[in-house]
């Protein structure tokens, strides 16, 4: 046997007996004739000490970083304790030595405070996975998938398969494409998500199903997102959203109880996406803070059903407000101490091609009760007075107020609310806050294409009571200027996102289940019968066959993982994760292939 115990499992219980181990020499120590080495394996770190008999054997073959080395020794109690490793009480000394494996120098130290950067490491990725630091991200990511699959095999879910090779009916991002050898010219394309199969499982009888499944998109890259992505796929029959809300943040708050060690025993809050909007300028609001969005003055067409405070800011000669479509603000607690230079800062962010504002206006509300602001040439005390009233600001607050186009300006004012957040220390990593939003649009409409697009996918039910509305109407936009009077745009979708720290996590509905509403929505989102039939023949079909009522809801996995473990990017906690060009540094992909498999796929190189 190549070893008795794990480099991570012995305690002082063991002293004075005789084991085997074996893994990667960490690092070596030498002081005289007696020669330290730390050993590492998956598990951890021992110390092994090599005393003067071992010296000629050490010289003649000495060990290097990385070795593969497997040891026999005693154990024994360390004279200089190390309580920061759990086997940091005892030693191992060693009786006999072999080296499995001889290593190169690696091209980076495996330590968790290493000197490789993010290319080379990737590169190296075998190696970079032998940290300690990565290597706790995957144990994380894998106490996640079997905290998830204990709770749904609890709960009577099938973990049913479903196929790679799919039907291509772009849609959302760009398929991945797959030719067909067997028949020429054609392609598969890999699933987006596993969406309608899904749905035909519900369809055949199989009402509690998931996967923890791999999905693809073609679509530009960022911190959170991978041409490859995993998804806890999941879908219900004979459910209503209330029971696909009650089942799912069960899932979760048992993922926290297992995974963090958190009783989030309280109710999940609920927020409808027009509050969110409205509020957090923003559908997926971190809600671990207040700090909410002030509507001082909107457009009437906008899609918000609120009312403005226009009076507060109009006809103060103030071009910059007077001529803004909207004007937001958000009020800082203890705010009013902000020094000249912080606030030349702010306007600075705000000022970034990123946020794309023109400048920062703002009202400093005193410990002794006056009113001091940036715009004093234009609005009185007593408006200003008034505006701090609408924004609920108290003495020692200050308000920050952007004004422009309503989409951008809300968007900005988002982004600098999260930013305040980040620097007032109240977005702290190892707090978390679960949100439920509501109440989605079922259609957006494009402006580009002159169509209803959906705004999830084409399978999302309408509310209940609203069912008729679609049914009852026709799509066609006959005057795109006032889209927003069309009875699609006031339509909303039985649909739901679980918002997690600011980040969506996961996202569902009450899916369509009759073949005419089905054909309505298709029909609504430009596709011609033909169309419809080509791309999704099989699903109408079933629908013929008594469908039952049902829907579900698809959790990112590798993003919940990274915001579990504290981080920005789900590239941490994936095992060979591409770059920000969706390349595999380490293999070299994507790469060309060979004329012979492209004359056996029937394909050609465009060269131009």
């Amino acid at each position: 046997m190549f070893r008795s115990h794990t480099c991570g499992e012995l305690r002082p219980a063991q002293v004075n007996t005789t084991v085997t181990l074996a893994g990667w020499v960490q690092t070596i120590r030498k002081f005289g004739a007696i020669t330290f080495v730390d050993l590492r394996d998956r598990y951890g770190i021992t110390q092994l000490v090599f005393n003067e008999q071992h010296s000629g054997q050490l010289e003649s073959n000495p060990l290097g970083r990385e070795f593969v080395l497997q040891v026999k020794g005693k154990v024994i109690e360390r004279s200089n304790k190390n309580i920061t490793i759990p086997t940091g009480e005892i030693e191992i000394d060693v009786i006999e030595f072999t080296i499995l494996n001889k290593s190169v120098t690696p091209p980076f130290t495996i330590q968790d405070d290493t000197d490789g950067g993010d290319d080379l490491r990737m590169k190296y990725r075998y190696l970079d996975l032998r940290r300690n630091a990565v290597k706790r991200n995957l144990e994380l990511r894998y106490a996640v998938n079997r905290s998830a699959r204990n709770y749904l095999h609890e709960n009577q879910f099938m973990d049913i398969e479903t196929p790679f090779l799919i039907k291509s009916t772009p849609e959302g991002a760009r398929d991945f494409v797959v030719p067909s050898r067997m028949n020429a010219g054609q392609f598969y394309a890999l699933p987006q998500s596993p969406q309608t199969f899904k749905q035909l499982l519900m369809v055949s009888g199989y009402d509690r199903y998931y996967q923890v499944v791999k999905c693809f998109r073609d679509e530009d890259l960022r911190a959170d997102r991978q041409p490859e992505f995993t998804q806890i796929d999941c879908e219900m029959s004979f459910v209503e959203q209330e029971d696909i809300l009650n089942m799912f943040e069960g899932l979760v708050k048992r993922i926290f109880k297992d995974v963090k060690g958190i009783d989030y025993s309280e109710q999940v809050e609920r927020m409808t996406w027009e509050d969110a909007m409205w509020q957090f300028g923003n559908d997926k609001p971190d809600i671990r803070f207040g700090m909410k969005i002030h509507t001082l003055k909107k457009p009437t067409s906008v899609f918000l059903n609120k009312n403005d405070q226009s009076d507060l800011i109009n006809g103060a000669n103030f071009v910059v407000f007077d001529g803004a479509e909207s004007v937001l603000a958000i009020t800082v607690a203890g705010g009013a101490s902000y020094t000249r230079k912080q606030l030349d800062d702010l306007t600075e962010w705000v000022k970034r091609p990123q946020i794309g504002m023109k400048g920062l206006a703002y009202i400093r509300h005193n410990e002794d009760g006056s009113l001091k602001s940036s715009i004093d040439k234009f609005y009185s005390e007593e408006r200003l007075k008034k505006i701090a009233d609408a924004t609920e600001a108290q003495k020692g607050d200050i308000i920050l107020i952007l004004a422009g186009a309503e989409e951008r300006t809300r968007k900005a004012m988002s982004e600098l609310r999260l930013e305040l957040g980040e620097q007032l220390g109240m977005r702290k990593k190892e707090e978390f806050k679960l949100l439920w939003v509501l109440d989605f649009p079922l259609f957006e409409y494009s402006e580009d294409d002159n169509r209803w697009v959906a705004r999830h996918h084409p399978f999302t039910s309408p509310k209940p009571t609203q069912i008729s509305t679609m049914i009852e109407n026709d799509p066609a936009i006959h005057d795109a200027a006032n889209y927003l009077s069309h009875p699609y745009a006031q339509i909303k979708a039985n649909a739901y996102d679980m918002v997690l720290n600011g980040n969506e996590i996961g996202g569902g509905s009450i899916r369509i289940y009759q073949r005419e509403l089905q054909e309505k929505m298709f029909a609504a989102l430009g596709m011609s019968k033909e169309e419809a039939s080509h791309k999704f023949g099989f699903l109408l079909g079933a629908f013929e066959y008594g469908a039952p009522p049902h829907g579900g809801i698809a959790f990112g996995f590798d993003r919940l993982c990274s915001i579990l473990g504290g981080s920005e990017s789900i590239r941490d906690f994936i095992a060979f994760p591409k770059n920000n060009s969706g390349r595999d540094v380490m293999l070299d992909a994507p790469s060309s292939i060979d004329d012979t498999q492209l004359k056996e796929l029937n394909l050609k190189i465009n060269q131009a």
